[in-house]
């Protein structure tokens, strides 16, 4: 289980890294410029803070590795975050239209690839968890 959190915390490090550059991919300067200032400035805040945790969840799980595989708290914190991604790996496959990714490669690449990513999470986290 220590590799597959190396494996997790370094892959939610550059995730949330990756959120630095959504405005800019995203055209956001050009797509939001229809909203309200309080729900363009929501999305980059929002942005941020989900940038923010997704990197605390990657450190924690570098850190913290005998923590959360060894005590009784990082088992209930491993059940949380398997609950987190596995809802998340819900959205993915059902809340996200099929039409921003079908018959389009790259993009069917990366939802294929996310739901692979979120279910590894959702599994070893659950794994942890049952452990």
């Amino acid at each position: 289980m220590e590799l597959n959190l190396n494996i997790i915390g370094w892959s939610l490090i550059f995730l949330a890294l990756v959120h630095i550059i959504f405005p800019k991919y995203f055209d956001w300067g050009k797509e939001l410029s229809q909203l309200s200032l309080v729900n363009k400035q929501m999305m980059y805040v929002h942005t941020f803070f989900i940038g923010l945790m997704v990197m605390l969840m990657g450190i924690f799980c570098l850190w913290c590795i005998d923590e959360i595989i060894y005590t009784t708290l990082g088992h209930k914190v491993s059940l949380g975050l398997s609950i987190f991604w596995g809802i998340r790996l819900i959205f993915q496959i059902f809340v996200y239209s099929s039409s921003l990714w079908r018959g389009k490669r790259k993009e069917t690449m990366i939802h294929i690839f996310f739901i692979l990513l979120l279910s590894y999470y959702t599994l070893v986290f659950l794994f942890i968890y049952l452990d």
